[in-house]
């Protein structure tokens, strides 16, 4: 571990307390989690997998540990091949601790309802996934969305409003949102200021080619300033988490 600094390998529970989100959540928390090469390419021949080493892939595990729900866009779920999370895939002794349900759920992401319903992200899932649409998406996908069990949602008009969106979690009481993509996903947040916690690992490679970065989307009014929070290293591998800096609070009078 570089930052704090320390020495010796860093245990589980050090590593839990660093990615854990803050008690008492009155709103949505939400947690990015990426991994790039160093050259910025977010994926290796469409996806990501060929990136991540086992450090990252600890990470990205305890990030579904931790969390009330999953949040993905419809693409990376696609191209990833996401399914349900299943009970076998996290810590049931750290949720329950933690207070939170047995397994999270995963909330898609899709202004045009682009899932299919044979999706795995329905047929194979210890509970049903969340469908974040729009208004414009087709009504017979919504609906047979909805036939498959999963529950579908309308958070805009065109395009899926991020706000709305995580506000729809909130009233599901789903206020630790792990984010795992994709980069439509980050941009949408990043526009709307809704990053709270980024962690990205940067993998010790030149991917070279013509992959995309982290995040894509509309250029907020200003770039969102963040902090290093922690810095971990494994196998010339670097993981980072930056946390939102938040402004000081104006004094009247002042």
């Amino acid at each position: 571990m570089l930052w704090p600094p320390r020495d010796g390998e860093i245990t589980d529970d050090e590593l839990e307390r660093l990615y854990d989100y803050p008690d008492g959540l009155d709103r949505p928390w939400v947690q990015v989690n990426f991994v790039s090469s160093v050259d910025g390419a977010v994926s290796v021949a469409g996806r990501s997998a060929g990136l991540g080493n086992d450090a990252d892939r600890k990470v990205f595990m305890l990030g579904r540990d931790l969390c009330d729900v999953v949040l993905v866009g419809a693409g990376t779920a696609l191209v990833e091949g996401y399914h349900g999370v299943k009970a076998g895939e996290v810590r049931a002794s750290r949720r329950a601790r933690l207070g939170l349900a047995p397994v999270p759920p995963i909330a898609v992401v899709s202004g045009r309802c682009s899932i299919p319903p044979t999706s795995t992200l329905l047929t194979s899932t210890a509970v049903p996934p969340i469908i974040l649409t729009t208004r414009a998406a087709p009504e017979e996908r919504r609906d047979a969305l909805a036939a498959a069990g999963a529950d579908v949602v309308v958070a805009g008009e065109e395009t899926v409003a991020m706000d709305l969106a995580l506000q729809a979690l909130d009233e599901r009481g789903l206020r630790r949102v792990d984010c795992e993509g994709g980069p439509h996903v980050l941009g949408a947040l990043i526009d709307a200021d809704l990053v709270d916690v980024l962690c990205v690992t940067f993998s010790p490679l030149l991917a070279g080619g013509d992959a995309g970065r982290i995040a894509n989307g509309p250029l907020p009014p200003s770039p969102r300033s963040l902090e290093l929070d922690s810095v971990l290293h494994h196998d010339s591998a670097l993981l980072l988490r930056y946390r939102k800096v938040t402004p000081d609070p104006v004094t009247p009078g002042t």
